[in-house]
C-alpha cells in the first residue's frame, strides 16, 4: 500500500479543514452557506427597488455565502454601499475573490450578531427557520422604522409583509418588510 506524497496529502488535508468549517458552522447557526440563483437575486433586487432606496444606500446582506446575492446588489445598484458578512470561511473567501473589482462591496467574515448595523439602510439575508427569531430581535434593537428588509425564501413570522415575489418551487420566495413590521407597530 502507498501512502499519499506529501503535496497530495497538503491537499486533502485543506479539503477537510475546510469542508470541515463549513459543517461546523452550519452546525453552530443552523444555516448553510447558500448561493442565490439569478432569479432569486432578481426577486430581491425587484423589492429594493420597490423601497426606493436613497442614493448611496447602505445595504448589508447577512449571511453574504458565496456571494451571488451581494454582488447582484452591487451590479443593481452601484450607488449603494454593499456589505455582506459571513461567518464561514471557505464562502467568505470565495466572495471576496468573486467580488473583487466590485468597488461598492465590502465583505466581512465573522458573525452578524456581532456587527453594528446601525447605519443600515436596507438588509438582506437568505437564512434557514432557525435563525430568524433571533435576526428579528435583533434587527428590532438596530434598525431605523421603515427600513426594508427583504428576506429570501425563509421569511419572519409574525411580521406584516409590505411586498412578495413568487418564483416557482419552494424556496423561490422573498418578502419585503418595513421594519419593525409588527402588526401592532405604530411608528417611531
Amino acid at each position: 500500500m502507498h501512502g499519499l506524497d506529501p503535496l497530495s496529502f497538503a491537499a486533502l488535508l485543506l479539503v477537510l479543514v475546510l469542508g470541515g468549517s463549513i459543517l461546523v458552522v452550519q452546525g453552530l447557526t443552523g444555516t448553510p452557506p447558500q448561493s442565490s440563483s439569478a432569479a432569486e437575486a432578481a426577486d430581491v433586487v425587484a423589492l429594493l427597488k420597490q423601497a426606493d432606496l436613497p442614493a448611496g444606500a447602505v445595504v448589508y446582506e447577512l449571511g453574504s455565502g458565496w456571494g451571488s446575492l451581494a454582488i447582484a446588489l452591487a451590479r443593481a445598484f452601484p450607488g449603494a454601499r454593499i456589505r455582506g458578512i459571513e461567518m464561514s470561511p471557505l464562502p467568505y473567501w470565495v466572495s471576496r475573490l468573486r467580488a473583487r473589482g466590485l468597488p461598492n462591496v465590502a465583505l466581512y467574515q465573522g458573525n452578524f450578531y456581532d456587527h453594528d448595523l446601525s447605519d443600515a439602510q436596507a438588509v438582506t439575508c437568505y437564512l434557514m427557520i432557525k435563525p430568524m427569531p433571533k435576526l428579528a430581535a435583533r434587527l428590532d434593537q438596530v434598525l431605523a422604522p421603515g427600513t426594508p428588509v427583504v428576506s429570501l425564501s425563509f421569511w419572519f413570522r409574525d411580521r406584516v409583509v409590505s411586498a412578495s415575489l413568487q418564483r416557482s418551487g419552494l424556496l423561490g420566495a422573498a418578502a419585503l418588510y418595513r421594519w419593525p413590521a409588527r402588526k401592532d407597530f405604530t411608528g417611531g
